[in-house]
């Protein structure tokens, strides 16, 4: 195993920010992460791991050792009358998981087509997308404590799924008593995922709850369109809404959707009667945050070389070029005015989605 020393991660961040890592390790395996803990210059030091880049802002070089995800690999696990049982490595791109779980005959995952990032990633987020969200396709993870060595399973309970929101984005509560059986309270900045199994039922059922996909099928003249039809349109769609990361530096979504509670949405509708919002099952109400952004005049609006994209207020992009990138401070501190906009304005504080380094 080689450790790669101030490795340039440009080409690996999709908002295309200059900056370095000091120390690098492709892990390609569960017995490189085992070998990292054998490696005196590496086994307690803190380390970052690094997907897709697809979800991060760098704000300056990266000083914990950078694992770089590698592990590669797609397998049918099990075929029974209600479900099929898939597992992927978790270095695998997100999009290529869509893809070949369709062209294998097992549909689930096709709304959330074109979601930027690595399968290793994705339940650390929760990711989610026209309806249908990890969770709800989830079976189980295969994971390694950096701590203490050993491999862990952990089922969707146990990974406390919420909204962009698990077990990985937080850490351990320092609580007497409390060790590695407390795995299912935090594990951010301990555990690396290196397997995902999805659960995709059986039969297949269409999820088209939403509008732009309710005109696609009307205007397609189809009632029941298959699998690889939803997919073509979410495919359609996001490129229509969402810039290209390979044309344009973004981070897809920059910030969550909001909930608020029905007397809570009741009172912004009366000030805001256009509002775009989305009742929830829990009884809670979520507001789409791009038409937060945009009601407050940010859409097409920079700081430095960070912008709101034009076509979607909900996406933060990278004005600058190659040679002369925005920087992570640039872009947080467009992030902010924003933030601070929309709570003047609606008593809302927006909640970044990408993790900031």
């Amino acid at each position: 195993m080689v450790v790669e020393k101030n490795v340039p991660l440009q080409p690996w961040n999709t908002f295309g920010i200059a900056a370095r890592a000091l120390s690098l390790v492709r892990i390609q395996s569960v017995a490189d992460l085992l070998q990292v803990r054998t490696m005196p210059e590496l086994c307690d030091a803190p380390f970052f791991v690094l997907g897709g880049g697809s979800n991060i802002v760098l704000t300056g070089d990266v000083r914990p050792v950078v694992l770089k995800m590698e592990i590669k690999g797609f397998r049918l696990v099990q075929e029974t009358p209600k479900a099929w049982i898939v597992e992927v490595g978790a270095g695998e791109s997100w999009h290529d998981c869509v893809e070949w779980t369709l062209r294998n005959g097992y549909p689930g995952l096709e709304n959330m087509a074109l979601i930027p990032g690595t399968v290793g990633a994705a339940p650390v987020q929760n990711i989610g997308a026209y309806g249908v969200e990890l969770q709800d396709r989830f079976e189980s993870l295969d994971a390694v404590d950096m701590r203490t060595g050993q491999s862990f399973t952990l089922t969707a309970e146990q990974c406390a799924f919420g909204y962009r929101d698990s077990v990985f984005k937080h850490g351990a509560p320092t609580i007497a008593g409390q060790g590695a059986d407390a795995r299912n309270l935090g594990l951010a900045g301990r555990a690396v995922i290196t397997h995902v199994r999805f659960r995709l039922p059986r039969p297949w059922q269409p999820v088209l709850g939403y509008l732009d996909l309710e005109r696609r099928r009307e205007q397609a003249g189809v009632d029941c369109p298959d699998a690889r039809q939803i997919f073509e349109w979410i495919c359609e769609i996001r490129r229509a809404k969402l810039p290209d990361p390979a044309v344009v530096g973004n981070a897809g979504s920059f910030f969550k959707n909001p909930t608020v509670t029905p007397e809570q949405c009741t009172d912004i509708i009366a000030r805001e009667p256009k509002i775009v919002h989305y009742p929830m099952p829990d009884g809670s109400v979520k507001l789409a945050a791009g038409w937060l952004i945009d009601a407050c005049g940010w859409r097409g609006k920079s700081i430095g070389k960070a912008g709101v994209y034009e076509k979607q207020a909900l996406v933060l992009v990278n004005r600058g070029t190659e040679q002369d990138s925005v920087t992570g401070g640039e872009v947080m501190t467009l992030a902010k005015a924003i933030q601070t906009s929309v709570y003047e304005r609606f008593g809302i504080r927006l909640e970044p989605e990408p993790v900031v380094v």
